[in-house]
């Protein structure tokens, strides 16, 4: 991603001081801080206080964590992995990327499996890398058909995006706006309209934040106008991203994806949902009523944060005190109103069929 003019990416490894390097997303918009990740505990906090978000970042952030707590115990691995499998439940890349260093650090001599470990999250996190912008390509082919048959009545293509699946949400690129950065690197004429996404507000804080540093033309509007927009038909293209999608296409993503799909749906606009094959869930036959919803904290919804009149950063509650609040993180949007999930393999429809297609590479 382009911060301040240079690429960055949200995770890396420094050598230098055998550093594990983060951006601390809980910082942005208004302050742009790098951290340390130490040990195995400051990985868990990362994850937990969702100074990363987004599932592939999370995977890729689980798959260092394994190397920082081996690297105070190479005997550990069983408690590393479960220490870090329990901070997040509803993103299946998490369990993934465990899964992945169980797979090839069990069996391995205890005097290698610090170095092992390591290597293993750096293939992940460049593997993160390929497989996003290989997403945003297949997805660019979409856009670009689609703005063929808009472009003789319009001058530029309106995509509605929620929550933030951009840079931050991966090692780099992102998912749904990797599509976006694809497509406007052909040329297409590109406008995004950034849900806010109540009610951590990633989209205000996080994905307005990427587009404005990478100079893309973009509007934040409240979550509940999505509906009214496509009503006057000033939204082309609906993408978002995924944080598990089960075999038969239905999408657990971002609180509000669902009613998004809804208003899609209805006014006949195209809905795609990019996605890594590591954010499918094979195992999951269909998603509603199936996948973990993370439940979170009440104070989410109750405060907003912000920067106060003393240009520090502050909360400041807008509920009456002691009201009762339900905070669920995520929503599932079942298959029928999904148009195709976008992978790094292509296009497929949100079918079982399509879907199971892909396991095999998957498990690759």
């Amino acid at each position: 991603m382009i911060v301040n003019g240079k690429n960055r990416q949200s995770i890396w490894y420094d050598a230098s001081g055998d550093e594990v390097l983060i951006i601390d997303q809980t910082r942005l918009p208004h302050e742009f801080k790098v951290l340390s990740l130490v040990n195995l505990e400051s990985a868990c906090v990362a994850i937990q206080s969702m100074q990363v978000r987004g599932a592939p970042l999370i995977g890729v952030t689980a798959a260092y964590g394994v190397y920082l707590g081996l690297r105070e115990d190479p005997d550990s691995l069983d408690r590393v992995c479960r220490a870090l499998a329990a901070t997040r439940p509803t993103a299946v890349n998490l369990q993934w990327a465990l899964q992945r260093c169980r797979d090839r650090l069990a069996g391995m001599p205890l005097d290698r499996r610090v170095e092992q470990a390591l290597a293993l999250a750096q293939n992940i996190e460049q593997e993160d890398v390929a497989i996003c912008e290989a997403m945003g390509e297949h997805g660019a082919d979409l856009m670009e058909q689609l703005w063929q048959r808009k472009s003789q009545d319009q001058d530029h293509l309106n995509i509605l995006t929620h929550c933030n699946a951009g840079s931050l949400a991966t090692v780099d690129w992102g998912t749904a706006m990797s599509v976006v950065y694809k497509t406007v690197q052909r040329g297409v004429p590109v406008h995004v309209w950034v849900d806010e996404t109540r009610p951590r507000n990633q989209g205000a804080a996080l994905t307005c934040w990427e587009l404005g540093q990478a100079a893309v033309p973009h509007t934040l509007i409240v979550d509940n106008a999505g509906g009214h927009l496509m009503q006057q038909g000033q939204v082309d293209v609906c993408v978002v991203g995924s944080d598990r999608t089960a075999r038969n296409g239905d999408v657990c993503n971002k609180i509000g994806t669902y009613l998004k799909a809804l208003a899609a749906y209805d006014n006949g606009i195209p809905f795609y949902v990019a996605l890594p094959l590591s954010s499918i869930d094979f195992s999951l036959e269909s998603g509603l009523n199936r996948i973990p919803i993370e439940e979170r904290d009440s104070d989410e919804v109750t405060e907003v944060a912000g920067i106060m009149p003393d240009g520090l950063p502050g909360r400041v509650r807008t509920a009456p005190p002691g009201v009762r609040t339900n905070n669920p993180g995520f929503d599932v949007t079942p298959a029928r109103l999904v148009t195709a999930l976008i992978t790094e393999h292509g296009a497929v429809k949100a079918e079982t069929e399509a879907i199971s297609a892909l396991q095999g590479a998957a498990d690759r």
